[in-house]
C-alpha cells in the first residue's frame, strides 16, 4: 500500500504545491497558543472509580452466568427427547439397534484383544459413524421434521451394525488363519 501512496506522490505533486496556507494562519495559531498558555485549564483526568469497575465486572459475570445457563438448558433439552412421543416404533428401533451396536462393540473389543492395532483402525471406522450420530442426535430437539432425523438416526446405527457385522467376521477369520498357521506348524515341528 505505501508503493501506491507513493506514486501518489510523485504524479500528483504539482497539485500540492499548489495549495499554500493563508498567510495569517501561522498569526492564528500563535495567537491561540498565548491563550491557552494565559488561562491554563485544569483538565481532570476521567478515572473509574473501584465501585464502578465492580459494578461492571458484576454485570458481565452475571450476563455470562445467564448465559451460560441457557446454554446448558438447550443442551439437556436436545438430549431428553422423547422419542416415543415421534413415533413408537422408530423408539423401539432406536432402542435395539442402539444395544446391538453397544453389544457388537464389546464383542469386537473381546475378540481383538490379540491385535490391538486392528481394533484401533476398526473402532476409528465406528467412531466417525458415532459422531454423525451424534450431531444428528442433537439436531432431533430443534428439528422441524423430527420424524426424518429419528430415521436417519436409526440409519447410522444400521449401518455401524453392518460395519460392525463385517469387522468381526474379519477379526474370526483373521483369527482362524492364524490358529491354522500355529497347527501347521505345530504338525511341521
Amino acid at each position: 500500500m505505501s508503493k501506491r501512496f507513493e506514486d501518489f506522490m510523485k504524479n500528483n505533486h504539482d497539485e500540492f504545491d499548489e495549495i499554500e496556507p493563508s498567510a495569517d494562519l501561522w498569526g492564528k495559531i500563535e495567537a491561540r497558543l498565548t491563550l491557552l498558555e494565559e488561562e491554563p485549564k485544569k483538565r481532570e483526568a476521567k478515572t473509574f472509580s473501584l465501585a464502578f469497575v465492580l459494578k461492571v465486572a458484576a454485570s458481565v459475570i452475571i450476563v455470562m452466568g445467564i448465559g451460560f445457563g441457557l446454554y446448558i438448558q438447550s443442551q439437556k433439552r436436545a438430549k431428553n427427547v422423547n422419542l416415543a412421543a415421534i413415533n413408537p416404533e422408530y423408539a423401539k428401533q432406536q432402542v435395539h439397534y442402539a444395544s446391538l451396536v453397544e453389544s457388537q462393540l464389546n464383542e469386537l473389543k473381546t475378540a481383538s484383544k490379540g491385535d490391538p492395532q486392528l481394533y484401533k483402525e476398526f473402532t476409528s471406522e465406528i467412531a466417525k459413524m458415532d459422531s454423525t450420530y451424534k450431531k444428528l442426535n442433537n439436531d432431533l430437539a430443534t428439528s422441524p421434521n423430527q420424524e426424518d432425523v429419528l430415521r436417519a438416526m436409526i440409519r447410522n446405527l444400521q449401518i455401524q451394525t453392518d460395519v460392525l457385522s463385517q469387522q468381526l467376521n474379519v477379526i474370526e477369520q483373521f483369527n482362524e488363519t492364524k490358529n491354522n498357521n500355529k497347527e501347521d506348524e505345530i504338525k511341521n515341528i
